[in-house]
């Protein structure tokens, strides 16, 4: 793969993470009774070996909460995969986004994560310390899962983390949306900058870019044409699946 076609293709993934399919918007005024506020932190994409890792911050007020509830906010695995999963997803993000004090979003690029091999926990952390900071001041914080996000609780002591957060706060839930949404939404753009020379390989949500038989088959096509892996690849991660399509 030519130094030319391989900034190309660094350069379309920088422009895929600016968009979005739906608009996040910033802070809006919090008046005095700002700290009634719930603030939860969720991510999707951690496990792909094609794409980034997407982390979320949502802001809530008690009642938006409830009317997010009421609308059908809930753990974004429960809307399954494919096509029709997506679009329920990117609509109820639609509904996040109109009715949040605040939306944060962190995208965690394959080389970033590649270069913190065995921190992966540790770069989690730090993105959901900046996404936090960005945020107005809450009376309430969760996040979803208690071994990644104890830590920070000596730093923010008010958070609580909890496995399965997404499925007890509805701030959590709809975090997990917006960022399943978005790593979603990342993920087939990179589909469609390969439809021309990949199409049969990269049709649907071919897979994901997790550890699949859809992505091996395409790291197999790619690497047998270009005799390296494509720059949304996670070089590091994990190893042995990668030994198989790589190979001689």
């Amino acid at each position: 793969m030519t130094t030319r076609r391989r900034a190309a293709h660094r350069a379309a993934l920088d422009d895929a993470t600016l968009a979005l399919p739906f608009s996040l918007p910033g802070t809006k005024a919090v008046s005095s009774e700002g700290l009634d506020l719930d603030l939860g932190i969720d991510e999707a994409g951690r496990g792909p070996i094609l794409g980034p890792m997407v982390l979320a911050c949502v802001v809530l007020r008690p009642h938006d909460a409830t009317a997010l509830r009421d609308e059908g906010v809930c753990d974004s695995k429960r809307f399954g995969a494919g096509p029709a999963a997506h679009q329920a997803r990117l609509q109820l993000a639609e509904h996040i986004r109109r009715r949040a004090v605040h939306v944060g979003v962190a995208i965690v690029a394959p080389h970033e994560i590649d270069a913190r091999v065995g921190q992966l926990n540790h770069l989690e952390r730090e993105h959901a310390t900046r996404l936090i900071d960005a945020a107005p001041p809450c009376a309430r914080m969760f996040a979803d899962g208690v071994r990644l996000f104890s830590p920070l609780v000596a730093r923010y002591p008010q958070l609580v983390a909890q496995d399965r957060a997404e499925s007890a706060f509805v701030c959590v839930a709809a975090a997990s949306i917006v960022a399943k949404a978005t790593r979603d939404s990342l993920w087939l753009a990179i589909c469609e900058r390969y439809q021309a020379e990949f199409a049969p390989l990269l049709s649907g949500h071919a897979g994901g870019g997790y550890p699949n038989e859809a992505t091996r088959r395409f790291l197999r096509a790619y690497y047998g044409r270009y005799r390296c892996l494509p720059p949304e690849a996670r070089k590091s991660w994990p190893s042995d699946f990668l030994a198989e399509p790589t190979s001689p």
